[in-house]
Order: structure tokens, then sequence, then C-alpha cells
């Protein structure tokens, strides 16, 4: 099936330029080029050969790897296998998830800096708390780690 520009930026941006099953980076521009660093293709959460469609909410970004060892199996199983239980976030839902955990851990930051040091503390604590919760990755993976 062929893609336009604007089907294949909306499946891109469903899981922020990472494939479905691994989580691994892709790169946009490498779409269907077998061998370029992120390459990618469109995958059929649930496969054609088993009854799914081609409408927008079945389909996904994935590398090319992960889409053709997938086959018809399903997307639970592909994503188990790479230790994932869900799809990363879209580029909306991910912008959302880092805002609110900035809130909480600078409400955090804040509540026990003024504890410990005062006025001072809690603006410091708070501004640090903010940071590190706007930081944290809402897809789970711990900060450092390039694999996914």
């Amino acid at each position: 099936m062929r893609f336009d520009d604007e089907d294949l930026n909306d499946i891109f941006d469903r899981t922020s330029g990472k494939c479905h099953l691994c989580h691994k980076k892709l790169c946009f521009a490498n779409y269907a080029h077998l061998g370029s660093r992120g390459a990618w293709e469109v995958d059929h959460s649930r496969p054609r050969a088993v009854g799914g469609s081609d409408r927008l909410n079945n389909l996904y970004a994935a590398c090319m790897n992960c889409n053709r060892s997938k086959g018809c199996g399903t997307t639970r199983s592909a994503r188990a296998a790479n230790g994932r239980s869900r799809a990363p976030l879209s580029v909306a839902k991910r912008q959302e998830a880092k805002q609110g955990q900035a809130l909480l851990d600078g409400g955090i930051g804040a509540v026990l800096g003024g504890l410990l040091v005062g006025p001072m503390g809690a603006v410091i604590g708070g501004g640090l708390g903010a940071k590190i919760g706007y930081e944290h990755d809402p897809d789970g993976n711990r900060r450092g780690c390039h694999w996914a």
C-alpha cells in the first residue's frame, strides 16, 4: 500500500518517531530505505492477513527488523519479545505527560526544600524537582539509556 506524506507523518508522530514494538528511534527521512540507519516502514498492528485494515488507527511506525520478524504475529507478542507492553506515546501525549510530571515533582521538591531549608529551599527545591520531572521519560525508560 502507498501512503502520502501526511499519512506517513501522522503514523510517525503517533509514537514520537519510535518503533512501536522495540522503541528504537527511527528517522523519518529513511522510510522504506532498507539498510539505512533508523529505517522504518508502516506496520499493521493487526495484520491484513488476519483481518486487519488499512485505517490509520491500525497503522504504526516500526523498524524494518521488527516489522518483518513480526510477520502475521500479534503486536502483543512482538512487544513482549522486546520487553514492552505498549507503544511509545505520541508527541502530544508525551508533552502532556512530561508537563504533568514536572508539576508533580516541582511540588514535591518545593515542599521538601521548604521543610528542610525554608522559603529559599522551597524555590530551589521546586525548580530542581520540576526540571527532574520534565526530563523523566514518560515511556518508562531510565534516563541515560540509549538502547530504547
